[in-house]
């Protein structure tokens, strides 16, 4: 079973990850509503970021950041995936991806969570709404 300190290392890597592949790609030429969409998830993840370092705060806990090298590999995929075609389709595709696979490691942990804190798991609970919620706002522009 995961750990609540666990759990949360988890969920400010899962929002790193998400604040990563957003800016790897906000510096294309995309259609405006794409970036509005973008930057609106973008806040959402540093404010989830900053729930999760102040909650490891008030327990005195260090978490585990994402690995560096994670994200210059996401800068250069990115760099090599929307090079040629419809990038604002290849964009989204990619945050799609992305958000696919925080869901389906929020449910793994949540489901290894022993819910020995409420607040975690609440957080845990927010980050995948978070992540349904921008799968959604994806599908227009794929």
């Amino acid at each position: 079973m995961k750990g609540s300190k666990d759990l949360l290392s988890s969920i400010l890597k899962t929002t790193q990850a998400g604040q990563t592949g957003i800016r790897s790609i906000m510096n294309r030429p995309l259609n405006e509503n794409l970036k509005a969409a973008l930057h609106s998830q973008l806040r959402e993840y540093n404010a989830i970021e900053k729930q999760a370092y102040d909650l490891a705060r008030e327990r005195n806990w260090v978490l585990e950041e994402l690995d560096p090298t994670m994200k210059h590999i996401s800068n250069m995929m990115s760099k090599t995936r929307l090079r040629f075609g419809d990038i604002d389709s290849k964009a989204a595709s990619m945050m799609v991806t992305g958000n696919t696979r925080g869901i389906i490691k929020g449910y793994k942990n949540l489901n290894q969570y022993n819910n020995s804190d409420a607040a975690v798991g609440a957080l845990a609970r927010k980050l995948l709404d978070c992540e349904k919620e921008n799968i959604q706002q994806m599908q227009g522009f794929l």
